[in-house]
């Protein structure tokens, strides 16, 4: 473990320099320190991901995707394939809503049994390669995604973000936050007002520490305070990211989402899912399909505060995300383009190949 002081430009997964470990920063500890770990072992990584050390349904794919060739440096050539997918399985379990953990993990996976006839060094060395493709894909698609997110924006508009969606969630510019950080680069005025997204806080913690480092004219408020924020016309657009959207177009993000959709019909304001394909699941059919995480009651009761601020045993319900349905969503941003509904036509026609 570390500390850095430089924030700037913050690289959140990478491998430590002989291979041996996967280096995150622990977002758990922003923005009060910058800290990272350096995780070896897979119930370290298991743990990084449940406890949400590293989060973000893009950044959880690149990291598990380093995660297996780390852990398959370990690998004897006698039961190499066995403890790999065992591993495999093992990260997968950790936690369910996000697609692209599944996914990218399945996708090393298969790299390596298609090189099965190579020497252990072989298939280990085509896991590093994977990921690295995996990164680097991820890193064009978020730069796309932000090319055509500020496409929808305007200078001088004020976006509702909520939840982080960021380069802390994803590769480089992040989903839904691309947008705003690329505008800030080219010196466009489009400023944020950041959901402080209960219980985690990731808005308050994350995206406002992202958009400060970069730039943005950034205002947080409560999540409760966003509906007369709509109401008095200070939002025109609404920007979130998505951890599985099916193949209806309903989009399954952090909770709260749904009610931030449902205000911003009710006052005009448009809505923009942002997302890559690697998100995007054509095997679910709606969002009643995907699995939703329940939590652990004391991210209700105490976490974040000196001391819990619910009385002791009381029962809680912790849904992490919701789904926001497609008949609330304006348009969909992707590494393509720019969708509009009927939105299963359009994912149809660009994504209907794409499989866990």
């Amino acid at each position: 473990m570390n500390t850095d002081t430089n924030i700037n430009r913050p690289q959140n997964i990478a491998l430590t320099s002989d291979g041996s470990a996967v280096r995150i920063i622990d977002q758990t500890r922003l923005p009060g320190a910058l800290i990272y770990l350096d995780l070896r072992t897979r119930e370290e990584m298991y743990e990084a991901i449940l406890s949400l050390r590293v989060r973000g349904a893009p950044a959880i794919g690149i990291f598990a995707a380093y995660a297996v060739y780390v852990l398959s440096r370990g690998y004897g050539a006698a039961d190499y394939f066995e403890r790999l997918d065992a591993d495999c399985d093992y990260l997968i379990s950790s936690r369910p809503t996000a697609v692209n953990l599944a996914r990218q993990v399945n996708r090393v996976r298969r790299a390596a049994h298609a090189r099965a006839d190579a020497s252990p060094a072989a298939v280990t060395a085509c896991l590093r390669a994977e990921a690295d493709a995996i990164r680097r894909e991820d890193a064009a698609m978020c730069r796309a995604i932000a090319e055509h997110g500020l496409s929808l924006l305007r200078d001088g508009d004020t976006v509702l973000t909520h939840c982080n969606a960021g380069p802390l969630a994803t590769s480089e510019y992040g989903t839904g936050l691309g947008p705003l950080l690329l505008a800030a680069e080219r010196g466009m005025d489009i400023r944020a007002l950041v959901d402080e997204t209960r219980p985690l806080l990731q808005g308050a913690r994350l995206t406002a520490w992202e958009l400060m480092n970069a730039g943005v004219d950034c205002t947080l408020i409560c999540d409760s305070m966003a509906a007369l924020a709509m109401k008095q016309g200070r939002v025109q657009a609404v920007l979130a990211g998505c951890d599985r959207m099916a193949a209806n177009g309903d989009a399954a993000n952090k909770i709260g989402t749904l009610g931030a959709a449902i205000l911003a019909q009710r006052y005009g304001v448009p809505v923009y899912i942002l997302l890559p394909s690697s998100t995007i699941d054509m095997t679910c059919p709606t969002g009643a399909d995907i699995p939703i995480e329940e939590r652990g009651a004391d991210e209700l009761r105490s976490l974040w505060y000196a001391s819990p601020m619910a009385p002791a045993g009381v029962k809680c319900w912790n849904p992490a995300f919701d789904v926001t349905d497609h008949e609330l969503i304006t348009a969909i941003v992707t590494e393509k383009g720019v969708l509009y509904p009927p939105f299963e036509t359009a994912l149809q026609q660009h994504f209907g190949g794409n499989s866990i």
